[in-house]
């Protein structure tokens, strides 16, 4: 049976990113863990020390186009159940958010390579390419919407 795959429009964008996300979750759900939480963990569980507590906050309301109260109340979340320490204007990932932020990955990452794993490379630079474009367009186009 062959098959025609879709031209790339928002309902094919829109069904494979909820489609990814809803794996996502069904880990994060498993560990305690929210995906707000989970993208704001990311971050700091990656640097090699402290984060300014105000660039995260920023760069999690660019990325998820939240608002900067509800960001705060996640790291606040992440400090409260002991996976981030806080310190004057700076947060620190604590070895029980490594230790949590490395399982969450380490069974992301098997999901991710059975979904992404075998589709050609040449595929993925050109829809990387696409999606890439895509977002900066609609980033402009919130930017003109909000102003």
């Amino acid at each position: 049976m062959t098959t025609t795959a879709p031209r790339l429009d928002p309902r094919v964008l829109g069904l494979a990113h909820y489609a990814a996300r809803a794996v996502l979750e069904s880990v994060l759900s498993r560990h305690g863990l929210a995906f707000q939480q989970q993208i704001v963990l990311r971050p700091v569980a990656l640097a090699d020390g402290p984060v300014d507590r105000e660039r995260l906050t920023e760069d999690t309301v660019a990325a998820l186009k939240t608002d900067k109260e509800s960001v705060q109340g996640t790291i606040d979340e992440l400090i409260t159940a002991g996976l981030l320490n806080a310190g004057a204007s700076e947060v620190r990932i604590t070895d029980a958010g490594r230790a949590l932020y490395e399982r969450v990955t380490s069974e992301t990452s098997a999901a991710s390579a059975r979904i992404w794993g075998d589709i050609p490379e040449e595929d993925l630079v050109t829809v990387g390419r696409v999606l890439t474009l895509a977002t900066e367009r609609a980033n402009a186009e919130l930017a003109a919407v909000t102003e």
